[in-house]
């Protein structure tokens, strides 16, 4: 598979996920482990162009696809615009869910580059957020959009 772009070989076990050989093999410790079930977000990732859960997604299922984790969004130099609003704006506080929504943002204007706020709100809603009550996230992509 590709990872953030880099052709990546991994031997796994075919219990292993997507969310194992990103953060204990690659070492890419962005994208979060929260509910292991689908439920929370906080692992999404894009696989060939669309918002994954990787914890649902076993590693084989991976094969000669595309993976983008957020360490592959952006730089500390030059962040992506995204995570420039979110930081604006106030959108990011405890940070634990922020690389799931940040990659389910990114997946849903790719698709849609000017989404309505419904738009927005159905684009991150496998997401869960503890700590800002969507406001500020949404508002964060609303004024990429602009």
């Amino acid at each position: 598979m590709k990872v953030n772009g880099a052709p990546v070989h991994v031997l796994v076990d075919s219990t292993w996920t997507l969310l194992r050989v990103i953060r204990e093999e690659l070492r890419l410790t962005g994208t979060k482990k929260g509910c292991g079930q689908g439920d929370c977000g906080v692992c999404t990732v894009i696989m060939n162009g669309e918002a994954v859960n990787a914890c649902l997604v076993l590693a084989l299922q991976a094969e000669g696809k595309e993976i983008e984790t957020i360490e592959g969004l952006g730089t500390p130099e030059k962040l992506h615009p995204l995570q420039a609003s979110f930081i604006k704006n106030g959108a990011v506080q405890c940070g634990f869910c922020t690389p799931g929504v940040l990659m389910s943002a990114v997946a849903l204007l790719r698709k849609n580059p000017h989404p309505s706020a419904d738009e927005i709100k159905r684009g991150i809603s496998g997401n869960l957020c503890r700590c800002t009550g969507y406001v500020k996230i949404i508002r964060a992509i609303q004024n990429v959009v602009k």
